[in-house]
This record gives structure tokens, C-alpha cells and sequence, in this order.
């Protein structure tokens, strides 16, 4: 998409690759429309003209996926709305409820590579809508757990997460191969704002649910039901999306040979070593950052210490509302940057995401120095900070299809999730909280020490952030190389063997 728009401006130093072919390539490779196509003669009238006929539907379709996701990480997000709530019921220090996220994201992990290898050779929308299922019965299943079997709950937990791994592996690919250009990534960055968006509802339903009905465990049964009519939704309306190949095509890519390609392929290497400082800094703050500014207020004398549920939802309620509107923020603010950048410089996916981690740091420290004195300072320095933190996340996945070409992009994104969440909020959660409850067993118990241990921990995380930056520098150094050779191979791919052959 870069190189087209640079091409179409009259300057394009850096894209004498990209030739004619490459643009109808794309089109009809992501569309999977190869075969109502000569590779010869170019692309027939009645090709031409089947994406316009389908474009509601496709669109139709990227709403009920960002829906989808938007769910996904409510339920994530409900747990750590009423992590109080959960500590005060099962009993549980730090350290335990930080093992709640990362049972579930160690989990995850392992199983999106699973699902990325099947996700690149069976019917997607069935595999999407099963995993859809299979955690909306297994969440409404672990509302019931009682005190006794707090070992119950992290189990449940971690069969979740199997569930929401089928979907953020697959559900990018389907759009990728149901959009083009600018276009693509508009509905990219609309399936990612879900991301902020459902871990802000995520907040805002765990606390406004226990708070109408009095009990924390309410508040996992919303998303269930939501879930089982989604998943009913994606298996009536979202089409079938052929995969951007031919079948000779099918037939010469292999699981080894998919992870070969990508290993070798630094752009990627590097851009997921970046998201995996993403995954750890928010998987930390969004665990910790509502129970952190609690206990801010309570050395601050503003309310008192709970010690007996239900305890006060406040914080998580406006720590959701703000990731809600960050996360709209910050993709927009992403997006226009990009396509501005673009303008000047082919390597502007990486450098935006680049400049957005290194300011996100700054303003992710302040918000410690903040939160001792007075916590509207620290909300402001929150919601500048994730502002720029979740300006990357539909750009890094834009970069993906760039620089993968379209038979391995399950698979890419499979193995990108399982190294940022093996890397990054797989442990994290758990990390913080053990930090923390090593600070606070070498100190005096009281209020003061809960949250200056927690602050502590959490600083940690502006220091992975600035790593991501410097990871996302390295990408921008081989991203135009890297994307050059993918449009290549794609253009080959798409050729007659005897023409390969000449």
C-alpha cells in the first residue's frame, strides 16, 4: 500500500519494484480471486467488478469480527475489574491474583500457534466460531466457583484463553484477504480499537455489574451471552474468504517452510519483539493500574481501606472509560500519522510506532510521581500515555501484511502472538505482583507500603516500553527491503509454472 501511494505521487525511489502487476496482485491475491483471472492477460471484467458487489458484505463482515474482538477482551478485562473483589473472596495475595492473567495468557500462547497452523488450511469462520463457544460457556462455568477452589478458577482461566486464541489469530487474516490498501487498513484499525475498547468495557462492566447486583460473580456472565450470538452471527454472515493463493500455491507451502520464512525475515522478527513490550506493558498496567490508584487514595485519606466486599469500584470504572476513549484515540492518531508520514518517508509505520513508544514512557513514569499527590494528575498522564501506546497496534498489523505474504499470515500472526505474550504480558501480571509482594514482606504492613510496592513494580514498565521503541527503529531499517522481496515472491507465486521456468 505504501509503495502504491508513493508510486501514484510521482516519487518512489525506493519502489522500482513495484510494478503494475503488483498492484493487480494484491488485489486479487487477498481477495482470493485467482482464478476469474488470466495472470497473463491481467484480470477479467467480471473480476473487476466482484469486490464492488461484495463490499457491504465484507464490511458486514469486519464489523461482526471487531465485535467479536471487542468481546474477547471484555471478558479478559471483567476479571481485573473486580480483582478486589476476587482477592477479598478466594483470599489471595498479589502474586495470586497477578497468576489469574497469566495462567490465561500462557495458555493463549500456546495455543495460537496451533490455531495459525490451522487457521492457514481449514474453514477459518467455523474454527472462530467454536473458539467463540467454547469460552463463553467456560467463563458462565467459573461465575459459580466458590471460595474453596480458587485453583478452579485459574484452570477456567486458562481453558479461556484456548478459546480467544482461535480468534485473534484467525479473525486478521479473514480481513486480510476481504480488503485492499487503504482500505484494509482502515478496517484493520477498526478491529484493533476493539482491543482498547473491549478491555475498557471490560472494566466498566466488571464494576457496574457488581454493583447493580451486589456480587462480583455477576459480572462474568455478561459476556458469555454476548459471545454465543456473535459466534452465531460470524457462522450465518461472514463469507467464506478464499486465501490469496492458487491451489499449486497451497501445495508448495509447508508448516516448515512458513516458519523458516518468517525467522529469516528481520522486519518481523524485529516488529514482534516490539509488540511483545506492548503486551507486557499493558498487560501489567491493565491488571494492576485500578488497584494501584486505590490504594493511592487511601494514602491520600480520600476513602477508607476495604476489607470485606464489595469494595469501591471508582477507579476501575474511569480506568475503563479512559482506556475506552485512549484506545479510539489512539488508532485514529495512528492512523493519520501513518498516512501523513507516508508522505515523506516509506518507513513510517515503524517510525510512528517508534516515536509513540518512546513518548508513551515518559508519560507512564509520570503517572507514579503523580499518583502520590494527587490522582486526576495521574489519570491525565494515563491517558496521554496509553494515547500514544495504542497508536501502534493497527499499524504493527499493517506492517504484518506488508511484509508476510498472504499463505502465511496465520501462521505470522500465530507466532507473533505467542512470542509478544511469551515475552511480554504471559508473565508480566505475575511478575508485578510477585515484585510486589516481595517489597512488602521486607517492609511493615500498612497501607503505605501496599502501594508504594505496587508503584515500584510497575516501574518497570516504562523501561520494557523504551525497548519496544528501539525495536521498532530496528524494523524501520529493513521494512522497505523486506516488503520488496514479499510483493516479489507474491508476483511470482502468481505466475504459470512454465512462465517461472522461462
Amino acid at each position: 500500500m505504501m509503495c502504491l501511494e508513493s508510486k501514484s505521487s510521482g516519487s518512489s525511489p525506493d519502489c522500482s519494484g513495484c510494478t503494475g502487476a503488483g498492484e493487480d496482485e494484491e488485489v486479487q491475491t487477498l481477495s482470493g480471486r485467482m482464478k476469474d483471472s488470466d495472470p497473463e492477460l491481467g484480470p477479467t471484467p467480471d473480476a473487476q467488478h466482484k469486490p464492488r458487489n461484495l463490499g457491504r458484505a465484507s464490511v458486514a463482515a469486519a464489523g461482526i469480527l471487531s465485535v467479536g474482538n471487542v468481546l474477547n477482551y471484555l471478558d479478559r478485562y471483567t476479571v481485573a475489574g473486580v480483582l478486589l473483589d476476587i482477592q477479598q473472596h478466594f483470599g489471595v495475595k498479589d502474586s495470586g491474583a497477578g497468576l489469574l492473567q497469566t495462567v490465561f495468557i500462557c495458555s493463549f500462547m500456546v495455543a495460537a500457534p496451533i490455531f495459525g497452523y490451522l487457521g492457514d488450511r481449514f474453514n477459518r469462520k467455523i474454527i472462530l466460531s467454536c473458539g467463540i463457544f467454547f469460552w463463553s460457556a467456560v467463563t458462565f462455568s467459573s461465575s459459580f466457583i466458590t471460595k474453596q477452589y480458587f485453583w478452579l478458577l485459574v484452570l477456567s482461566r486458562g481453558l479461556v484463553g484456548i478459546g480467544e486464541a482461535s480468534y485473534s489469530t484467525i479473525a486478521p487474516t479473514i480481513i486480510g484477504d476481504l480488503f485492499t490498501k487503504n482500505t484494509r487498513t482502515l478496517m484493520l484499525s477498526v478491529f484493533y480499537f476493539a482491543i482498547p475498547l473491549g478491555s475498557g468495557l471490560g472494566y466498566i462492566t466488571g464494576s457496574t455489574v457488581k454493583q447493580v447486583a451486589g456480587d462480583w460473580q455477576w459480572a462474568l456472565r455478561v459476556s458469555p451471552v454476548l459471545g454465543m450470538i456473535t459466534g452465531t452471527l460470524i457462522l450465518i454472515l461472514v463469507p467464506t474468504a478464499k486465501r490469496g493463493h492458487a491451489d499449486q500455491l497451497k501445495a508448495r507451502t509447508s508448516w516448515i517452510r512458513d516458519m523458516k520464512a518468517l525467522i529469516r525475515n528481520r522486519s518481523y522478527v524485529f516488529s514482534s519483539l516490539a509488540t511483545s513490550t506492548v503486551s507486557f506493558a499493558t498487560g501489567a498496567l491493565g491488571m494492576w493500574m485500578p488497584l494501584y490508584l486505590y490504594r493511592a487514595q487511601v494514602v491520600q485519606k480520600t476513602i477508607e481501606p476495604c476489607h470485606h466486599g464489595p469494595c469501591s469500584t471508582k477507579d476501575s470504572l474511569i480506568f475503563g472509560a479512559i482506556t475506552c476513549f485512549t484506545g479510539f484515540l489512539g488508532v485514529i492518531t495512528g492512523a493519520g500519522a501513518t498516512k501523513w508520514c507516508r508522505i515523506k518517508t516509506q518507513r513510517a509505520d515503524p517510525l510512528v510506532c517508534a516515536v509513540g513508544m518512546l513518548g508513551s514512557a515518559i508519560f507512564i513514569c509520570l503517572i507514579f510521581v503523580a499518583a502520590k499527590s494527587s490522582n486526576v494528575a495521574a489519570y491525565i498522564c494515563i491517558f496521554v500515555g496509553e494515547t500514544l501506546l495504542f497508536s501502534n497496534w493497527a499499524i504493527t498489523a499493517d506492517m504484518l501484511m506488508y511484509v508476510v505474504i498472504p499463505t502465511r499470515r496465520a501462521t505470522a500472526v500465530a507466532l507473533q502472538s505467542f512470542a509478544s505474550h511469551l515475552l511480554g504480558d504471559a508473565g508480566s501480571p505475575y511478575l508485578i505482583g510477585f515484585i510486589s509482594d516481595l517489597i512488602q514482606q521486607s517492609t511493615t504492613e500498612s497501607p503505605l507500603w501496599e502501594f508504594l510496592s505496587l508503584g515500584y513494580a510497575l516501574m518497570l514498565c516504562p523501561f520494557v516500553v523504551v525497548l519496544g521503541g528501539m525495536f521498532f527503529l530496528a524494523t524501520a531499517l529493513f521494512f522497505l527491503e523486506d516488503r520488496a522481496k514479499a510483493e516479489q515472491q507474491v508476483t511470482q507465486l502468481m505466475m504459470p509454472p512454465a512462465a517461472v521456468k522461462a
